[in-house]
Formats: structure tokens, C-alpha cells, sequence
């Protein structure tokens, strides 16, 4: 499921529009008559829906690719990043309960290594974040052994 803001839908939806009496892309210039946004910001809607995977977006013009992705509309670029951390960690949740041995302890190394490189090619910034949101809701727990740290998957 993508996550995308109330304005990046207005503009999608105006691009489905059009998309069919302009099938070489629609030009910047007659998405920003049309919907009145300044060409700054509706040149950054654009970018955003490409990084979806939703338009593509080459040499001013925009348009459709080929994605039957659901699609969840939000009011702001912080109620996304809120969506997706959720998600994100309902992942990692899950990726950590097939990771951890029979006494429910993982590795902190071992942990890291799959979120920053495995499905999910979590950031370091985010992987952190939800390491520690995980902890503050009581699921993980971390743990020093003599022979290292691990994480406590706490169920």
C-alpha cells in the first residue's frame, strides 16, 4: 500500500485525467494552469509521486506508470511518515519473531544487519527509531551477555 498527501492525490487524480488526451506526457505548464499550484511545489508533488512509483516524471512531462499499487490518502507529509513508521514497525516486528532463538533473544548485531540490509533496507536513523520505539513499548528489551548484546523479544 502507498501512502500519499491529500495534494499529491488532487494532482494524481488530475493526471489520470489528462493521460489520455496526452499520451507523449503531460507538460508541467498545463498541470499548472490547471490546478493553480505554484511550479516549485507541483514540480516536488511530482518527485514524490515518481518515488512512489506512481508517475514518471522526465523532461516536464508526467506520466502514468504502469502500478496497480493500492493507494491511502492522507492530510500531511507527517501523517505519511507516521503511516509508514507504523507499518515499518509492525515489519520489523515481524521479521524479528522469525529472527530470534528458542529463548526469544537475537543478536544486536545480527538485528541490525537484517533490518538495514535485508527486505526491509530500513536507514540507520530509521532502524534506530524503530529499535527504540519498540523498546519504549515494552516488545524489546536490550540485554548484555559476556559474549555480547542481544535484544528480548518480549511477547
Amino acid at each position: 500500500m502507498i501512502t500519499i498527501t491529500r495534494n499529491e492525490e488532487v494532482v494524481l487524480n488530475q493526471i489520470k485525467i489528462f493521460n489520455i488526451e496526452y499520451s507523449e506526457g503531460i507538460p508541467v505548464s498545463v498541470l499548472k494552469k490547471d490546478l493553480g499550484f505554484h511550479e516549485y511545489d507541483l514540480v516536488q508533488i511530482l518527485e514524490e509521486l515518481q518515488d512512489k512509483d506512481l508517475v514518471i516524471f522526465k523532461d516536464n512531462k508526467v506520466s502514468l506508470s504502469e502500478s496497480n499499487l493500492e493507494i491511502n490518502t492522507v492530510n500531511s507529509k507527517k501523517d505519511v511518515e507516521e503511516l509508514e513508521l507504523n507499518q515499518k514497525e509492525k515489519d520489523s516486528y515481524e521479521l524479528i519473531k522469525e529472527l530470534v532463538d528458542d529463548k526469544n533473544l537475537i543478536s544486536k548485531y545480527i538485528l541490525e544487519g537484517h533490518l538495514l540490509y535485508g527486505d526491509l533496507k530500513l536507514t540507520n536513523f530509521r532502524m534506530y527509531h524503530i529499535i527504540l520505539s519498540l523498546q519504549n513499548k515494552g516488545i524489546l528489551k536490550p540485554i548484555v551477555h559476556d559474549d555480547g548484546e542481544y535484544y528480548l523479544l518480549i511477547e
